[in-house]
């Protein structure tokens, strides 16, 4: 009678797992893609707003790529007491301050009126935003056991490349607005793309569930079982290594992370702040430039989904991070060697493609091995120093374009940002044991 009754618990168990994973899904992941939808698109919408506000306000390639940027710079100040202030007060009133704080700032980039405001305020931008995406990746550690974890880190992060898909010919549209009530195209740009985060904002403050235990929306038998899967996966990871916060934030691991993270970010931001004016230089329209520039988004998107579904599914993560690596930087290179308008678009679209496989299974490299306070130091370390890059590789292609006059020289010069990741990847390996040691699973 025993053995008879095992099959049927295994079953409903294996049940219960997938009917609480779904429940989370559809209750988490649309709205928390929406938001950081609203967060990249507030960040690079720069890019489209640089066709025409550059040449208004007699910006050069060095001034735009300073402030471009410096948001940066805001942002890796304030990232680590961000998310330890998340720990502490919830993910549901620190986002939704987050939130109305950059969609306000980003709103006032209207009022941009030379070199000094384009400044501070992209500075202050980068304040505002700081601790939103280490924030959301803590959180959904929150949530995810982690057999399921790549593929819903890549179902949140979905919304990077589709901010472009959707943003870049909306951002190209908007562009003609130039003249109505006074104001230019890429004033309305800032301020129609900056209001929907201060609403969504208020929102996050009211519908964000802190915690599973506090979810009334799952069932008692749903929290019970979440509860125990994630106390026994955080027991497995503190039984192969429990650190401190202070540990975590030293840990030689946790830096090459960063490091990593830092060529990732470098291709990711190159790319995105310069190739509007890329395409642009084709010869095509605001509207045209804004559709062209969106296909390798596109792709990226579609590959990042299944590239994560296979990591979980075949439980590699080493591989799976840091071939696209080497795709980017070689894609990279090979583009500046390109003048045809078709094969540039053909080779950044494998370029896109490696960096949105990499954004999509990264974040399980650090959240295997670590855990509560630990957990939200080091992941905002490494989204702090990562994103220094977000300085230096628009720097680095506005630099080389002021010098030679050719961007995409530039390229060439940042694919070694993403070939540096790509081999720390491989070196560093991967916790494996201690990603899949609650499911006696490890591969």
């Amino acid at each position: 009678m025993a053995a008879a009754s095992q099959p049927v618990i295994g079953t409903a168990t294996s049940e219960l797992e997938r009917s609480t994973i779904r429940t989370i899904s559809w209750r988490l992941i649309p709205f928390l893609v929406l938001a950081y939808f609203f967060s990249y698109l507030d960040r690079v919408n720069l890019g489209f707003a640089a066709l025409t506000m550059n040449a208004e306000l007699k910006f050069s390639p060095i001034i735009f790529a300073w402030g471009a940027g410096i948001f940066f710079i805001g942002y890796f100040i304030f990232e680590v007491p961000s998310n330890l202030a998340l720990e502490k007060f919830g993910a549901s009133r620190w986002i939704a301050r987050i939130m109305v704080t950059w969609g306000i700032i980003s709103a006032l980039m209207a009022t941009v009126s030379g070199e000094w405001s384009f400044y501070i305020l992209r500075f202050l931008l980068g304040l505002a935003e700081a601790g939103f995406f280490p924030g959301i990746i803590l959180y959904l550690t929150y949530w995810y056991p982690a057999e399921w974890r790549a593929r819903f880190l890549a179902a949140f992060a979905i919304a990077v490349p589709v901010s472009t898909v959707i943003g870049a010919p909306v951002s190209g549209l908007l562009l003609g607005l130039d003249g109505a009530m006074g104001l230019k195209g890429w004033q309305w740009l800032f301020i129609i793309e900056g209001v929907p985060s201060v609403l969504l904002g208020i929102v996050t403050w009211f519908y964000l569930t802190d915690r599973p235990e506090h979810a009334d929306w799952l069932s008692a038998e749903q929290k019970s079982w979440l509860a125990a899967k994630l106390n026994a996966e955080i027991a497995a990871k503190q039984a192969v290594r429990h650190l401190t916060l202070g540990e975590a934030l030293s840990s030689p691991k946790v830096i090459t992370l960063s490091l990593i993270y830092f060529g990732f970010v470098g291709a990711l931001y190159g790319m995105q702040f310069w190739l509007p004016q890329i395409v642009k230089a084709f010869g095509l329209t605001n509207a045209q430039t804004g559709f062209v520039t969106a296909i390798p988004y596109l792709f990226g998107t579609i590959a990042m989904i299944l590239w994560a579904r296979h990591s979980d599914a075949t439980r590699e993560r080493v591989m799976h991070v840091g071939a696209p690596f080497f795709v980017t930087a070689l894609a990279l290179g090979i583009s500046s060697y390109i003048s045809d308008p078709t094969m540039t678009m053909v080779v950044l679209t494998v370029a896109a493609i490696g960096v949105f496989c990499i954004f999509g299974v990264f974040w399980t490299l650090p959240t295997a091995w670590l855990s509560g306070t630990a957990a939200a130091g080091a992941i905002a370390l490494i989204n702090s120093i990562g994103n220094l890059a977000g300085f230096g590789g628009p720097y680095l292609i506005g630099w080389v374009k002021e010098a030679t006059g050719n961007t995409s020289t530039g390229l060439l010069v940042l694919a070694v940002l993403p070939l540096i990741g790509g081999l720390l990847v491989f070196l560093g390996g991967h916790e494996s044991k201690a990603e899949f040691a609650s499911s006696g699973k490890a591969s």
